[in-house]
């Protein structure tokens, strides 16, 4: 009995795995309020020769199939460690323009309310210092939570729609980055 509780106390012990990219250490697994996340992938958003972030998806179950993360209604995890300075200007352009090129005009019309909700809470939280992690979770039945180091902010933005137009923009059809697709989806 002894040994049995000296083992689950080492093994509790033991430290998560992880992996690492860019010097960002991620875990293999999450959880996002009662439910354990699996790591898909991880890539690095690269412009020219800036790297703005590392970012990780996760998801409950792992796969190499966009159209599989964006059409689940599942909890899941875009998490994105910052490895430069980001004003809130260019976040919202890229956010904007990203949803865009993904949804078709009647998907974007039904979106552009949250759309503005959105970028009235990255206008408030300013510039995404290096060093800053974003957590943009999803929740069914609740909608996307947005924190900044773990902090929670701004309002919670309802209804599967958005944060599979929010994916798209990274696993979409018309990715703002295809290594970093290719990344996220484990490839």
């Amino acid at each position: 009995m002894l040994s049995s509780l000296l083992l689950a106390a080492a093994l509790a012990a033991l430290p998560a795995r992880a992996v690492v990219l860019e010097g960002q250490r991620f875990d293999e697994r999450v959880r996002l309020a009662q439910h354990e996340l699996q790591l898909n992938g991880l890539g690095v958003r690269a412009a020219w020769i800036f790297k703005a972030f590392v970012a990780a998806l996760y998801v409950p179950e792992k796969t190499r199939e966009a159209q599989q993360i964006l059409d689940r209604d599942a909890p899941r995890r875009l998490q994105l460690r910052m490895l430069m300075d980001v004003g809130p200007g260019e976040i919202k352009k890229a956010l904007v323009r990203g949803m865009q090129k993904n949804a078709s005009e009647a998907e974007w019309a039904a979106l552009q309310v949250r759309a503005e909700a959105f970028s009235r809470t990255i206008d408030s939280i300013g510039t995404a210092r290096e060093g800053d992690t974003i957590n943009l979770d999803y929740l069914p039945g609740q909608g996307l939570m947005l924190a900044v180091n773990e902090v929670p902010r701004g309002p919670v933005i309802a209804g599967a729609d958005f944060y599979q137009a929010l994916l798209g923009i990274f696993v979409g059809p018309h990715p703002v980055d295809t290594r970093l697709k290719r990344g996220l989806l484990g490839q």
